[in-house]
């Protein structure tokens, strides 16, 4: 049998850091976002929970199909196996906002 790839996705929400599992990542439909498909999550039936990975699991639940907007994503790997999901407090050396010009206050 095929195993299916997994994929990290990294993502701004809310001005957290978001860190998802997935298996199928790609240019969505809707011009400007990234579908994620297929969450996935830690079904562990030990004692010891994650309250952010139950928080995302909460935050997710039954959603088939997630759409990023793809200013908001970090970054997309692929790789061998899944890790923990989880939501992080954003540092401001992670990601710098795009420098806008400023407002011309002569032109009225």
């Amino acid at each position: 049998m095929e195993n299916k790839p997994v994929f990290r996705v990294v993502f701004i929400n809310n001005g957290k850091t978001y860190e998802v599992y997935a298996n199928s990542v790609h240019q969505g439909h809707l011009y400007g976002f990234v579908e994620v498909e297929e969450l996935l999550f830690d079904e562990r039936s030990g004692l010891v929970v994650d309250p952010a990975e139950e928080k995302l699991k909460a935050e997710f639940e039954g959603v088939s199909r997630t759409n990023i907007p793809l200013h908001s994503v970090i970054r997309i790997d692929e790789v061998e196996k899944q890790g923990t999901a989880k939501i992080s407090e954003l540092k401001g050396d992670v990601v710098t906002a795009f420098p806008l010009p400023r407002p011309d206050k002569t032109k009225g």
